[in-house]
């Protein structure tokens, strides 16, 4: 039966605090260590891996196999299409799963976990490469793999230097260097995570201007001759607290803030739109992505803008950011409250 851990000592928490600094720094520690390690062997296996015409097969067993499942979802998550291959499974008929093209990434720090055997027959049979990963100098996987990275002996977090810590620390860190260097040798860029990611914060994040703005008919628009007054009534009616002041041909060339009527306070009741306006004001391109477009209202401490087709001939990027030139044509518009409905801070 299990039973709870209390701690009554005196200083407990400031003990519970030592402890748990302790172990981040050894793993840091760690992974400096692996970084200076890194040799010629870690380019070959990252051309190796480049290679493959088919799927990147990442297999482990234990806590290596836990590892080894998030390295296939980063591979497969940024352009190297990747799975998790349990070596345990392989000789019941997964190795099925493994065929010419793909690449076997193999993980197991001491290097000798028996199962792996039946996998690297297999690869042999087949002409797979097998890029090893393990700290474990003579080992089955390192004379058994094309390429093998030896990590470095790692000192684990554990008292008794068992369980597995530091260790794995170092086969998450390897992989996500690899993931990343794969990533940047195929070019792969937010158009990528994009198409790969259209759920969750990252799907929000990288999601455009055009998914989430208000559409044409909630355009608080007015006329450049239209009285005060009815601006006003136009302002208040659409929620957003400012009005886009449009030409005949209906193109932006002036924008109305609750500062604007401020400023011209006194004199509203004798001053049409073309008169309070302030002209050449700030928009968004309907293909700029969320994240930026949040970006671009905090840095211009504004809250709302108007959006803008991408191909319109005389929008200039300055940092994202288009400057109206007198014949963009406003196509909907976003507020800085849409982006934190959505969870986007």
């Amino acid at each position: 039966m299990a039973s709870s851990v209390v701690l009554k000592a005196v200083g407990a928490s400031e003990g519970v605090l030592s402890r748990g600094r302790e172990v981040i720094r050894i793993e840091a520690a760690t992974l400096d260590e692996l970084a200076a390690a890194l040799d010629r062997n870690f380019v070959s296996a990252c051309e190796l891996l480049g290679m493959a015409t088919g799927r990147i097969v990442v297999a482990g067993i234990g806590k290596s196999g836990h590892i080894g499942r998030k390295i296939a979802a980063t591979f497969a998550a940024t352009g190297s299409p990747a799975i998790y291959l349990h070596p345990g499974e392989a000789a019941h008929g997964d190795l099925g799963m493994v065929v010419e093209g793909d690449v076997i990434l193999a993980l197991s720090n001491s290097g000798n976990t028996a199962e792996f055997q039946v996998l690297f027959d297999h690869a042999e049979r087949r002409g797979i490469p097998v890029v090893g990963v393990t700290s474990g100098a003579g080992s089955l996987i390192e004379r058994r793999s094309t390429v093998c990275i030896l990590m470095p002996q790692a000192k684990e977090a554990c008292a008794s230097n068992i369980a597995p810590t530091s260790s794995t620390t170092q086969q998450l860190a390897l992989g996500d260097a690899l993931a990343m260097v794969l990533m940047d040798a195929r070019g792969f860029s937010r158009d990528g995570f994009k198409e790969l990611h259209p759920g969750g914060a990252i799907g929000l994040r990288l999601a455009s201007v055009g998914q989430l703005m208000h559409g044409a008919d909630k355009l608080p628009l007015v006329d450049l001759d239209l009285a005060m007054e009815e601006v006003i009534s136009r302002m208040t009616s659409m929620g957003f607290g400012i009005a886009g002041v449009v030409d005949a041909l209906n193109r932006l060339v002036g924008i109305i803030t609750d500062g604007d009527l401020r400023r011209h306070f006194r004199d509203l009741g004798q001053l049409q739109a073309r008169d309070v306006m302030t002209r050449q004001p700030k928009v968004v391109r309907a293909g700029m992505t969320a994240e930026d477009a949040l970006r671009f209202l905090n840095d211009a401490k504004i809250t709302c803008a108007f959006v803008i087709d991408d191909d319109e001939a005389s929008c200039v990027p300055v940092n994202d950011e288009a400057t109206v030139t007198g014949n963009q044509v406003p196509i909907g518009i976003i507020h800085l409250h849409d982006f934190l409905r959505m969870g986007l801070t």
